[in-house]
Parts: structure tokens; C-alpha cells; sequence
């Protein structure tokens, strides 16, 4: 099974960057996106002919939102973590299926001058235990932008940045807890080293010198470990600050 993440800071503005033959080349089986900033109804979707859609979208026009596009009709979907305080903002989508959820996540940004954080530590704990209170029942498969670079490899200047959104020890320690509760971040599974990233600004010509944030996971429960064939950031695919983040299981 092939899975595809991708924050496309835009579906609309993506679709007009070549994002409708990226999608019809890689065929994957799930395409999760963040970032939409667009209700389906706004959106052509014509170029879809093999994938269930779901779609959670922000209260504010134009703003964060979720989408997954899905080869197998799931058993169940569910939009939001069940907490009206976090559910306005289209941030998660899950589907259920018989032998694991997927749950597609854009996590909140601390934004400039940490404004956020407080919010984002809040967050971190509801998202947390949402993630908790579904491994009880089946194995978790969990994607998404969740606006951290984990440790100091996951971005080229660590030292600049670790009191900047995204690299605090309050974001980074929220990522610990993911890992504690019996998530596996694939893609260190299988690279070790630096230099690779998933985000870069547009400033500075920063993705042409490859100065950039790995922000973009796919996490698996433990028990999913054996079936975990791959895991790649498709850093060559354009239309966004981000690029797509591949995984494939057995």
C-alpha cells in the first residue's frame, strides 16, 4: 500500500502547479493533504476518478483545512479529535478500516513571536490523547505537517532556531510523547543523517541551498512495524514550500 502526505499551502493555487498529474503518477492508495484552504464544493475535482474524498475544512474562509483521498471506502470517518475548542480549524480527519485508523493531521503553527504556543501546548495534549484512545482499539497510522523538526538534524540551523515556531523545547518534547506512546517515526527508520527536509521558506532562495525543516511525518503504532516496506521525503516534487512525504507498507 502506498501513502502520500502533503501540505500543498493551497489546493487550488497546487492544482494550477502541476499537482493533478503528480497525483495521477505516484497512484497512490491514500493521498492525505493539509493546508487545502478551500471547501470541495470550490474546488475541480474532476481530475478524480479512483479515490473516496473526505474533506474537513475550516470555519474561516481560506484557511487550514483537510482532505484524504482514499483507493478503500473506510468502515468510519471521523472529522476533528471530538473537542469543539480544536475542531473549527479542519486539522484532522481519521478513517477507520478493519486492521488500523489513518489519521490525517495539520498541526497548529506557534506562530511569530510564539503567540500560539500556549495554544499549541494545548493541543499537543488533546491530540495526544486522542491518538492514545485509538491505539486501544487498533493500530495507528498518523501523517501529516505537525509544524515540529523533531531533533537538531531535522533542520539545517538548529542553533538559530530553537527559541523560533517549530523548534521549541515545548513542541519538540511534544513530539517525544508521540513517541512514547508507541509511535514509530518512519522515516528515521531508514535514514539516519541530515540534510534532508520536507519545508523551506521562500526567502533566500532556501530550497535551492536545501536550508529547511523535516515538518512532515508518517508515524506508525509499533505493531505496524513489520509491514513498513518504505519511507521517503519526494523532495524533487514542486508546487509548494512543502514537498510530498512517501511510506509504503506491506
Amino acid at each position: 500500500m502506498k501513502f502520500i502526505s502533503w501540505n500543498v499551502n493551497g489546493i487550488r493555487a497546487a492544482i494550477k502547479k502541476g499537482f493533478c498529474d503528480f497525483f495521477d503518477e505516484i497512484d497512490a492508495d491514500f493521498f492525505c493533504i493539509q493546508e487545502t484552504k478551500a471547501r470541495p464544493e470550490q474546488v475541480d475535482l474532476n481530475w478524480n476518478t479512483k479515490h473516496h474524498s473526505y474533506w474537513n475544512s475550516a470555519e474561516k474562509a481560506g484557511y487550514s483545512g483537510t482532505s484524504i483521498f482514499s483507493k478503500i471506502e473506510p468502515k468510519e470517518v471521523f472529522y476533528g479529535i471530538g473537542i469543539n475548542q480544536h475542531d473549527k480549524e479542519g486539522r484532522v480527519i481519521t478513517l477507520r478500516f478493519d486492521d488500523f485508523y489513518l489519521v490525517n493531521v495539520y498541526t497548529p503553527n506557534s506562530q511569530n513571536e510564539l503567540r500560539r504556543l500556549e495554544y499549541r501546548q494545548s493541543w499537543d495534549k488533546a491530540f495526544l490523547k486522542y491518538l492514545k484512545n485509538l491505539d486501544k482499539k487498533r493500530p495507528v497510522i498518523l501523517c501529516g505537517d505537525l509544524n515540529v523538526a523533531h531533533s537538531e538534524i531535522d533542520l539545517a540551523r538548529p542553533n538559530a532556531n530553537t527559541k523560533n515556531p517549530g523548534f521549541t523545547n515545548e513542541e519538540r518534547e511534544g513530539f517525544d510523547e508521540l513517541v512514547e506512546a508507541n509511535l514509530i517515526d518512519t522515516f528515521r527508520e531508514f535514514e539516519k543523517g541530515s540534510g534532508h527536509y520536507s519545508w523551506w521558506s521562500y526567502r533566500a532562495k532556501a530550497r535551492e541551498r536545501n536550508v529547511g525543516w523535516r515538518i512532515d511525518y508518517w508515524c506508525i503504532s509499533k505493531p505496524l512495524k513489520n509491514r513498513l516496506q518504505s519511507s521517503t521525503i519526494l523532495d524533487q516534487i514542486m508546487g509548494s514550500d512543502h514537498c510530498p512525504v512517501m511510506m509504503e507498507l506491506k
